[in-house]
């Protein structure tokens, strides 16, 4: 299990069995520390429509397998927990509640 810290300090879980199941698409090889680098450094963090416990880190990155795109993170956050639910490439962001940057 991998410990990572978001933009604002956060400690998040990043088990192997996430790791394995994010790895299985083959765009998403090699990508451990655009991961890291992402929740690091996000551009963009929303707040899902779905669950409002979980987050949506986004990265854009011009350089990927399928060309430019996204990392979004998703992390589930708990009173007492974060972790990494998923991981993903997409073409945009979700609409939704935005977290990050803070509005002043």
């Amino acid at each position: 299990m991998t410990i990572l810290v978001d933009c604002e300090g956060l400690s998040i879980r990043l088990t192997k069995e996430r790791w394995d199941h994010i790895s299985e698409h083959p765009e998403m090889k090699g990508l451990e520390e655009a991961v890291e680098e992402t929740l690091r450094f996000p551009e963009i963090v929303v707040e899902s429509s779905s669950d409002f416990s979980t987050k949506l880190y986004y990265h854009f990155y011009q350089s990927t397998i399928v060309g430019g795109k996204y990392l979004c993170v998703v992390v589930k956050c708990t009173e007492s927990d974060a972790f990494v639910i998923t991981a993903y490439l997409t073409d945009r962001a979700k609409r939704g509640k935005i977290l990050w940057p803070k509005k002043s």
